[in-house]
């Protein structure tokens, strides 16, 4: 009877040297390389290996009959017909674990340090989000420090808010007294398509010593492909996941999506998308919810999310602005005439909502949250008539009373940036105002 030597067999295939199938680059254009001679899958990670033999990370991001469209994740140069193509038969990852506190990390989760990260967990980039019959529901507050947010837009542990507002009106400033004061475990912050300077700014001014030493910043800059920008959104996604996964209470704050969505657009456009709503193509409207719909509440943690929203020419009817209130449980305008008067965070009450608010608040302070919103827009509709001194005193007691209280209402408004207010405090000072 024939014997079998499995073992033998088994140590020869382990020992083996196996081949790779390589392709070779055949024309760029534009943002894209074409290649031939490799089968890969989109989202497979692949390296040209250019003229001077360095390794170039790209991604399959399309076909063009039987060739494979890629992406680089690096710079084009030195890379011409005939370079070498290998397909590495995975998606890309990044490495999680407790060593990322305190990190600032780029669009791929590299420290920029140029310290190397110890072993961590792979968490893949793009995953699907949680089961929606999985997900718990929001109950809990999540106390961000921010008078004018826990007082009239209360924010819920697991929701996903939007942060509206046209540039220099003070986002980033807003975002990082929310990730300095906010009670949670971790704060994961993405700066997307930011200017470079603005980088080292937002740690040391925004964010501060104290705030830093629980967060991990991905930061991909304005100057970085299209697609690393593009990752960088998902690159903070993944991290804040595994963090949820580990039981812990997240903060996930992203400026900006609209940056993010424009670096959509460019690698729409790059592999022949026809464009659509004010040149933005149809896969940035696909791609907003399959990003957003990754954060919120889970069966082990939950992920709270901020995501800045930058509107052109202050229109918040835009396609993006239009898109992202429709997928988020909130959103937070900031107002351009309120920081033109010096009243910051600028916050506009009148013109934002948190839609979880009615179901997590108690009633009193739903209660006198709400008596205090309605005097505010009684005042701002008889305003220009109290300015050119029109109106007189008793002709309207609603009116009356929201000039009594206009200027204490505006107070509790107005918050400076190292001034922390903890909830009860809030809500202390929000009834006091009518004692």
């Amino acid at each position: 009877m024939l014997s079998i030597d499995f073992q033998a067999i088994k140590r020869k295939i382990q020992s083996a040297e196996w081949m790779h199938v390589e392709g070779i680059v055949k024309k760029v254009i534009g943002l894209t390389v074409e290649v031939e001679g490799i089968n890969a899958f989109v989202g497979e990670v692949c390296t040209i290996y250019n003229e001077k033999n360095e390794p170039v990370t790209c991604e399959a991001v399309g076909f063009k009959e039987n060739n494979v469209i890629l992406m680089p994740l690096g710079e084009l140069s030195a890379i011409a017909p005939g370079c070498r193509v290998v397909a590495e038969g995975k998606p890309l990852s990044v490495s999680c674990s407790e060593d990322l506190f305190g990190k600032v990390l780029d669009g791929l989760g590299n420290p920029l340090d140029g310290e190397k990260l110890k072993t961590g967990v792979p968490y893949n980039l793009d995953r699907d989000p949680p089961d929606p019959l999985k997900r718990k529901r929001i109950k809990n507050i999540l106390p961000t420090g921010v008078r004018a947010i826990d007082g009239f837009l209360t924010c819920g542990e697991g929701q996903r808010v939007g942060i509206f507002a046209g540039s220099g009106v003070g986002k980033s400033t807003t975002l990082g007294m929310i990730a300095r004061y906010a009670q949670a475990d971790v704060n994961v912050i993405a700066l997307i398509g930011e200017r470079g300077r603005e980088v080292l700014d937002f740690i040391e001014r925004d964010l501060g010593e104290e705030g830093l030493k629980k967060s991990v910043i991905v930061c991909a800059t304005s100057d970085r492909p299209a697609l690393v920008r593009l990752k960088g959104a998902f690159t903070a996604t993944a991290i804040a996941e595994y963090f949820r996964d580990q039981g812990k209470k997240v903060i996930l704050m992203m400026d900006s999506v609209t940056r993010f969505a424009m670096a959509q657009r460019e690698v729409g456009l790059a592999i022949g998308e026809p464009p659509a709503t004010k040149g933005y193509t149809p896969s940035v409207f696909a791609m907003l919810p399959r990003l957003m719909e990754r954060s919120g509440m889970s069966d082990k943690g939950s992920i709270t999310a901020f995501y800045t929203v930058l509107v052109d020419g202050d229109d918040f009817n835009e396609p993006i602005a239009d898109a992202v209130r429709g997928i988020l449980d909130g959103h937070i305008v900031l107002s351009r005439a309120l920081a033109a008067k010096n009243h910051y965070p600028a916050i506009d009450v009148l013109s934002s909502i948190s839609r979880l608010m009615p179901e997590i608040a108690d009633d009193d302070h739903k209660k006198i949250a709400s008596f205090a919103r309605d005097l505010l827009a009684t005042y701002k509709d008889s305003e220009d008539l109290i300015n050119i001194g029109a109106y007189v005193k008793g002709s309207n007691k609603k009116v009356d009373l929201a000039i009594n209280y206009n200027d204490s209402i505006e107070k509790f408004l107005k918050q400076g940036i190292k001034e922390h207010t903890d909830f009860k405090g809030c809500l202390a000072a929000l009834k006091n105002i009518f004692n």
